[in-house]
């Protein structure tokens, strides 16, 4: 479990996070963004979270592949072996869902989900009272564990070689980058403690991305009053902020 007791436990948790020089060399380019809460409000998807997922679905970008954001996303899980037409980035998956409607997950995932689509960018959301450890994003070397349900009944299977992870201490807690959350870590809808992580590569600015952040921010807290949220921005290149 991580420390996450009060703000300052928040900022030591993800003072340790880290990105690891073989993902440096595959793409300096790569920005985190990590943002995380506690205080949240959990619980099934209601009036305040739907509205966001209603203003995203009508301002979604109609054609994600032509997005200079998705289209670097592309290229970034080529480098690595995966086929992005097969296992799409995250946000990719969402754009094309989109048109039909978004998913309706949870609370917290569907604030998060909002941001992706109306913002461009992969985003996730972990609970951080699963984690062990601090986050970590690394090039997998195929023996770490990572959680999944197949059939009702929950299973373990591992990454590629050479693909890359989000992890902690215990496995992975998120395949190829942003494609798929681990089931240990996955918010639901008794989340109180969460660290939500946005990806940025080359096309995306500092700026905007730092605006998805603040998006996403004033959405968790204004859907629930009381929490607190510490950001911290992590790069690929060195220095990390």
């Amino acid at each position: 479990m991580a420390d996450t007791t009060d703000a300052a436990g928040l900022r030591r948790w993800l003072g340790d996070a880290s990105i690891d020089s073989a993902v440096t060399e595959l793409r300096p380019d790569y920005r985190a963004l990590l943002v995380a809460a506690q205080g949240l409000l959990p619980g099934p998807g209601d009036e305040f979270s739907e509205s966001l997922l209603k203003e995203a679905e009508a301002g979604a970008f109609a054609d994600p592949g032509s997005h200079p954001h998705v289209a670097a996303w592309h290229e970034a899980f080529r480098s690595f072996g995966a086929k992005p037409k097969r296992v799409r980035p995250s946000v990719d998956a969402l754009l094309r869902r989109a048109p039909g409607g978004l998913p309706r997950v949870d609370r917290l995932t569907d604030i998060y989900n909002a941001v992706s689509v109306s913002h461009v960018l992969p985003v996730g959301g972990e609970d951080l009272d699963r984690y062990a450890g601090p986050a970590r994003l690394v090039r997998a070397d195929g023996t770490e564990p990572f959680e999944i349900t197949a059939g009702g009944e929950e299973e373990v299977e591992h990454p590629r070689p050479g693909e890359v992870v989000w992890r902690d201490a215990a496995g992975v807690t998120c395949r190829r980058w942003n494609w798929r959350q681990c089931v240990r870590t996955r918010l639901t809808t008794g989340t109180t403690r969460a660290v939500f992580i946005l990806d940025a590569l080359g096309p995306m600015s500092d700026d905007a991305l730092a605006s998805a952040g603040e998006a996403l921010t004033e959405a968790l807290l204004a859907g629930s009053p009381g929490a607190q949220a510490v950001s911290r921005l992590l790069r690929a290149s060195a220095p990390q902020d």
